[in-house]
């Protein structure tokens, strides 16, 4: 840069403002800079530059896993915005565990980041990392949360999980629920609102556990109707799964032994899931489900993020997305 400067006759500090930020400097003294550029090929290194700094132009992104399809959009449009607004994205997978989740972590810390956001797998023991991490760098948590005081974007569980419930109840069925195994404070919360919708509609809860742990969810839905399936026909006709990708386990089940899905007359049982995995409306029958706001979920918090960096500040603002309820042939 030191001669790039001398080759172009402007200061250093003035090109380091312009490649911080070209709209930071005058249009007049822009458009000489970007002349220099066109006739010298220089590129500066960002790398190189991001050592000199406190904080690197670097945004931390970690999430359970990228194969999930959910977290692969999540990740996708998060990445946009952050490239948008400057930042190159660091991505993570914690597999799903606490210990990789700390690991990413202390590898934000480590790597200098200007802030992180994280969908987390919501071990109790992660909870103290967490403030930690928050009270060094700005920390917003997707979709699930560990511990407090730091930003929470996430969707509004107990309204679409009521809007399933409410759905199902008033078109003629009292739903089961297939629940997830406790893999984040998001699964938990599905359950609650469940059991809570229920009773205040003064109907049993009915939980049918998945058989295992673990982020298989396709296998853990078809174990658990297999398992059901084999002790006979079941009291009820209708299957709220925790999310979509049990609910597709669930409709191979019933494929495998026969049973008709649907709404239609003749059919023998109702299985509807939560999330609108991408797959979902191409299963047979389509899958009737609740679409979360991923478009919100990832402007949001992303947003909250960006704008914490720039106050330097640790944004502590929680938001709820409502999702929508999506009906197709399967409920």
């Amino acid at each position: 840069m030191e001669d790039f400067a001398r080759a172009s006759g402007i200061s250093r500090p003035t090109l380091s403002k312009y490649f911080d930020d070209p709209d930071s400097v005058r249009p007049a003294t822009r458009h000489r800079i970007e002349a220099a550029l066109a006739q010298s090929d220089y590129r500066p290194n960002p790398f190189a530059r991001n050592l000199n700094r406190r904080r690197a132009r670097t945004i931390g992104i970690v999430v359970p896993t990228v194969a999930d399809p959910f977290y692969a959009a999540l990740v996708a449009r998060v990445e946009a915005r952050c490239s948008a607004g400057g930042y190159w994205p660091l991505v993570l997978s914690s597999r799903g565990e606490a210990e990789g989740e700390a690991l990413a972590l202390q590898t934000l810390l480590d790597q200098r980041v200007a802030g992180a956001l994280v969908a987390s797998c919501g071990a109790d023991a992660l909870a103290r990392q967490a403030e930690e991490v928050g009270r060094r760098v700005p920390l917003v948590f997707l979709d699930s949360p560990a511990g407090e005081g730091a930003g929470f974007v996430g969707n509004d569980n107990r309204q679409s999980i009521a809007a399933l419930v409410d759905y199902l109840v008033e078109s003629g069925e009292t739903p089961a629920y297939l629940d997830m195994p406790d893999v984040n404070a998001s699964a938990r919360a599905r359950r609650a609102s469940y059991v809570a919708r229920m009773q205040e509609l003064g109907l049993e809860p009915v939980l049918i556990p998945a058989p295992g742990g673990g982020w298989e969810f396709e296998r853990l839905g078809f174990e658990a109707m297999e398992a059901m399936m084999a002790t006979g026909a079941p009291s009820f006709h209708a299957v709220l799964c925790a999310n979509d990708r049990l609910a597709l386990g669930a409709l191979a089940s019933a494929f495998a032994r026969g049973m008709r899905v649907g709404r239609e007359a003749g059919a023998s049982l109702r299985i509807a899931g939560h999330d609108d995995h991408p797959l979902s409306r191409y299963a047979c029958p389509a899958l009737t489900t609740v679409a979360q706001d991923v478009e919100g979920l990832a402007s949001q918090g992303t947003q909250m993020l960006l704008g914490a960096i720039r106050n330097a500040e640790g944004p502590a603002d929680r938001v709820l997305l409502p999702a929508r309820l999506t009906l197709r042939a399967s409920a």
